[in-house]
Order: structure tokens, then sequence, then C-alpha cells
């Protein structure tokens, strides 16, 4: 790869981009979680890009599979994911941004993005496991916005102790979730 990207420089790609088919690196660290722990998203950098990866930098690309591939080392070697928003995300007693312009919002905008990122990697096909899917999901489906017309999520998404309840589960509910997904038991 000619002039790989630090991945300084591939946040600063990300975050300074102005256009409409790039996540921030916020938003585009959920995504790539979805796609390491759940089911498999065959086309996940067009899905990313949103079908307009060749409008994006092949060194851009190349750092993308590199973040990646770090997230899957780190869920592999047993380590708990590290998330990009403040350690005070899941914390009830500290006052968290939980606006749509918050990080822990974008990260789960960009997880489920990738979790409907495709009809055919359907998260809930499997009836053994559904439920659980959709517990484990919740938190990331309410912080995200993304069904703001039901009015159960719409009230979970005002209630500030449910939110930080939410927030402080994502960790383990991305293991449990790995598990769910790429384990026999």
């Amino acid at each position: 790869m000619n002039n790989p990207l630090s991945f300084d420089e591939l946040l600063d790609y990300l975050d300074n981009q102005e256009s409409e088919y790039v996540l921030d690196s916020v938003a585009t660290h959920g995504f790539l979680t979805a796609t390491v722990i759940g089911r498999p998203l065959p086309n996940w950098i067009d899905a990313l890009f949103e079908g307009h990866t060749s409008e994006v930098p092949d060194n851009v690309i190349d750092g993308i599979r590199r973040w990646r591939d770090a997230i899957m080392a780190e869920i592999k070697n047993e380590t708990p994911i590290e998330l990009p928003f403040g350690e005070d995300a899941g914390n009830e007693e500290v006052a968290v941004d939980f606006s749509d312009e918050s990080d822990i919002v974008a990260w789960s905008i960009g997880f489920v993005d990738a979790m409907y990122g495709d009809e055919a990697s359907n998260w809930f096909e499997d009836e053994d496991t559904s439920e659980d899917v959709a517990v484990l999901t919740l938190p990331m489906i309410v912080l995200s916005g993304i069904d703001d017309e039901d009015p159960e999520l719409r009230a979970m998404r005002n209630d500030e102790d449910k939110m930080a309840q939410m927030a402080n589960s994502i960790e383990g509910n991305l293991t449990e979730l790995f598990l769910l997904f790429h384990t026999n038991d």
C-alpha cells in the first residue's frame, strides 16, 4: 500500500470529511464493532460507505481494514473492546451527554447501521437466539434514537437513569453477542 495512513491520520480523515457517505471516527468504530461481533456482513466496506467506496482513497480503505482487524484481535484475545466514548458513559453519578451530538449516540448509530447493513444478514433470524439478540442490542438501538416513533423506546430514551444503565451494559453485551454469534454453545 502506497502512503498508508497512521491511525491518527485515519481518525483525522474520518472526523474532517464533509462527505455524507463517511461516518465520523466514533460512528465508524460502532459500525466496525458490529461487523466483528455480529452476523457476517459480506460487503461491509460498501455498506460502511453506502456504496460510494470508489470515492474513498485507497489508503483510507486500507486503514479501515486494519482498524477492523485490530478490533477483531481485541475480541479474539478476550480483551473487552475499547469503546471510543468517555469512561463516564456508564457512570450513573456523572451527568452523561446523551444528546444527538454525543459520542455514545454516534457510536450506537454506527453499530445499528451495520446491524441492518444487509437484509441477508439478519441478526434476529435464529428463533433460538432472537430474544437474546433483542435484549443485548436494545441499548444500542435506544441510544441511536433510530426508532423514536416507538413510545416504549422513546420513554427509555427520556429516562436518564435508564440511559446510563444501558450505556454501562454495552461492553458486556458486546462480549455476549460475540459469543452468541461465534460459538456453538
